[in-house]
């Protein structure tokens, strides 16, 4: 496969995105009762609120879920079980975790809350945590930051909060802020019923083929095989990881001198018939192809 065949996947797919926003769950996905904000003028004070009256709280509910999305020009973000995408806001600290949204600041960007255990696919469970709000209720962390969702945000795909302010961003999986990327970028997100699977910045499905070889990692997919499954090229080794163990994440020369990313040692593919992010049609393929987790293995086995 040429570099220039990669490019043209690459305008494709982008293409897909600019139809769809955004790879994200559906709504089902999620836990019933949990009700989206409402939207709110954008050009407000991010802070800025009149206090809640003494003695109020913020009543805990159960989150829907702490997943992963793709949004143009951001990448891969974390969201909620319904697909929103989720903020981190320079106020509050990491370590330890404290939030200082509260009051009005609070009715404009809804803390994520908890009552129980996170429901977590595609972000790293050891990254999750919460911490207890002085206004009331359990909010959800991710490598520290208190997560929140933003009014203004009305459907997936959405992150209409990045930047607001100058304080508030949209999240990464692994908890930095997100911020789009000039390279390839190897992160996760949920592909239905596959539940979590590798994806490219695109939030495109990646696959593994059962003629390669982990060890030693060797790609067997050339000529018209690579048209149909385009690799995942790599300009050098140290391409950008989201939300995938840097221990599994390597890469391996192709026949056309080209550098493919490879996860556990088997080279990843996109495939030409998924249009738009969170397609998966390749899974199963010839009882060779299979959408690939975070750690390598087949998806669904």
């Amino acid at each position: 496969m040429t570099r220039a065949r990669a490019v043209a996947v690459g305008a494709a797919v982008l293409a897909g995105l600019a139809l769809v926003g955004a790879c994200s769950p559906s709504p089902q996905d999620g836990v019933a009762g949990v009700a989206r904000p409402s939207a709110q003028d954008p050009a407000a004070d991010p802070v800025a609120g009149e206090p809640r009256e003494a003695g109020s709280e913020i009543a805990p509910r159960d989150v829907a879920g702490l997943t992963t999305a793709v949004v143009p020009g951001l990448g891969a973000v974390l969201t909620d079980g319904e697909g929103l995408t989720l903020y981190r806001f320079d106020q509050d600290e990491a370590s330890p975790p404290t939030s200082t949204c509260v009051g009005g600041c609070a009715d404009r960007w809804p803390p994520l809350l908890t009552s129980g255990d996170v429901r977590v696919r595609g972000v790293d469970r050891a990254l999750v945590g919460s911490v207890d709000r002085e206004d009331g209720g359990r909010q959800v962390t991710v490598a520290g930051w208190p997560v929140y969702r933003f009014t203004g945000d009305t459907a997936p795909g959405r992150a209409e909060g990045q930047g607001v302010g100058g304080t508030w961003f949209a999240a990464a999986p692994d908890g930095r802020k997100a911020a789009p990327t000039a390279g390839p970028v190897l992160t996760t997100a949920s592909a239905g019923p596959l539940g979590t699977v590798l994806t490219d910045a695109d939030g495109m499905t990646l696959y593994r083929f059962d003629e390669d070889t982990a060890d030693p990692s060797a790609s067997n997919c050339d000529g018209d095989c690579a048209a149909k499954w385009p690799p995942l090229l790599v300009d050098s080794p140290a391409f950008e990881v989201r939300g995938v163990d840097r221990a599994l994440v390597g890469s391996v020369t192709r026949a056309d001198g080209t550098l493919q990313a490879t996860v556990a040692g088997w080279p990843l593919y996109l495939f030409a018939e998924d249009v738009v992010c969170g397609d998966a049609k390749g899974h199963g393929v010839g009882g060779v192809w299979f959408a690939a987790r975070p750690d390598g293995t087949k998806a669904g086995a």
